[in-house]
């Protein structure tokens, strides 16, 4: 009996092992293509658009920048590849992250060490820095809940905790098409880059 396929051929050309991901075959041209079609909520959001991953981790990357205003560019870079790994395992909710188990996790923690590396962050980002990312992540979930996918506000409160106001001020979600998402999201990671050198 053959051995099962473990790898995905990118559109770049690169096959990436998801059993033993390797920096070289990690493009951002894939990472930007393959988040702007993945749908957020499972795509149970309102409007003409899914709302992309690529387009939360814009968000998050912003409020991230607003949380920790004095964050060198290489975590800001961190907080924008923080859902990298979903350009090809995709973005399970929670509650089938529950279901499924640590082997999730695992597989998305060699994914997230490959991106890492590429892009000359450290495989394993540091405790506080994780922290801070997760906390802009919350963030996103809490104004995604409350604008797009239904929840109520007692309800967001609940599940993702009541945000500050002030560090959302001025900032709204964005549905367009992936096309401009994958640009927008290239755009930035190509301005981060360039603060890195």
């Amino acid at each position: 009996m053959p051995t099962p396929r473990a790898w995905q051929k990118m559109l770049s050309g690169r096959r990436l092992d998801l059993l033993d991901p390797t920096p070289v075959d990690v493009e951002i041209e894939d990472i930007a293509h393959g988040l702007s079609f993945v749908a957020r909520w499972n795509g149970q959001t309102e409007g003409d658009f899914p709302y992309s991953v690529a387009e939360h981790s814009l968000l998050v990357e912003r409020l991230h920048a607003r949380l920790s205003p004095r964050a060198p560019a290489k975590w800001r870079l961190a907080a924008l590849l923080h859902d990298a790994p979903e350009y090809v395992i995709g973005d399970m909710i929670s509650p089938v992250k529950t279901a499924v188990g640590p082997g999730y996790d695992e597989l998305d923690k060699r994914l997230a060490a490959a991106v890492h590396i590429r892009f000359g962050l450290p495989a394993t980002l540091p405790a506080q820095v994780k922290r801070q990312i997760k906390r802009a992540d919350r963030i996103s979930a809490w104004m995604e809940a409350t604008q797009i996918a239904g929840f109520t506000v007692p309800e967001a409160d609940r599940f993702f905790g009541k945000p500050d106001a002030t560090v959302m001020e001025g900032l709204t979600l964005t549905l367009r098409p992936p096309v401009e998402t994958r640009a927008a999201y290239l755009a930035r990671h190509a301005a981060l880059m360039a603060e890195l050198d």
